[in-house]
């Protein structure tokens, strides 16, 4: 299992090997992602279930989507400008937080 950097995953979400994460990556809450690679720029909104596929760069997964194979992610578009901002303030807040929580502890 490898996890990309600047990649958020939200909580109650699944990752479950073998499974490969790229950089600036998005999976909403709740979500489930296994025996997949997910390339570089993907979003998975929330409650969805990837499985057995790879997911190629800028895919975005909409809520609620079940993909069990490749052939699955003919009918699924591209990400939108929207998700990947929204993806990408989340990244950010995140490392921000981090940041934060370590000069907190670091001064206890």
């Amino acid at each position: 299992m490898t996890i990309g950097s600047r990649t958020s995953i939200a909580h109650r979400s699944i990752i479950h090997g073998p499974c490969a994460v790229g950089d600036e990556v998005f999976i909403g809450f709740n979500s489930v992602i296994f025996n997949c690679t997910v390339e570089r720029g993907c979003v998975v909104r929330h409650n969805s279930v990837v499985e057995d596929c790879v997911l190629p760069e800028q895919f975005y997964i909409p809520s609620t989507t079940t993909i069990h194979s490749n052939t699955d992610l003919l009918t699924i578009t591209q990400v939108t400008q929207d998700a990947t901002a929204f993806s990408e303030s989340v990244a950010e807040m995140n490392v921000s937080l981090a940041h934060s929580y370590r000069r907190i502890a670091n001064q206890l």
